[in-house]
């Protein structure tokens, strides 16, 4: 069964695994999925993920999860762009989360990165989701 929303199932993931007060939780494996968890470590709001590959099986991601004092450090994670509905914004247009506590990761035509990164490399892009 393909996925309409791949990046969506990961945000889900993350986002029901912190719920639950889980330590670490597995994804599928992809390109798109790295880069957005490579931009979530730089930013401190994950710990870090490694890549499982099994014998006879797809890759997975193998993500753990940061808490700062019993609580998820990210406590609202949210996909901004859609496959139905996809969201550009120009580097001057790049909205600044809770006074720029949370990011935006942004796919740019120089990668994935966060809205900072974006807005000091002044380019602009698809808005992917938003965390706080």
């Amino acid at each position: 069964m393909s996925m309409s929303d791949p990046l969506g199932d990961l945000l889900t993931r993350i986002r029901n695994a912190q719920m639950r007060g889980k330590s670490k939780v597995t994804a599928p494996a992809s390109k798109l999925r790295g880069w957005v968890l490579d931009v979530l470590a730089d930013e401190g709001f994950i710990r870090g993920y490694t890549r499982v590959e099994k014998a006879g099986q797809f890759p997975e991601f193998e993500i753990e999860l940061k808490y700062f004092e019993g609580e998820p450090v990210i406590s609202h994670i949210k996909r901004v762009s859609t496959p139905g509905r996809r969201v550009y914004k120009g580097v001057k247009e790049l909205p600044s989360i809770q006074n720029g506590l949370g990011i935006s990761i942004v796919s740019t035509p120089k990668g994935v990165m966060s809205d900072a990164k974006a807005r000091e490399a002044n380019i602009g892009g698809e808005v992917l989701c938003q965390v706080f």
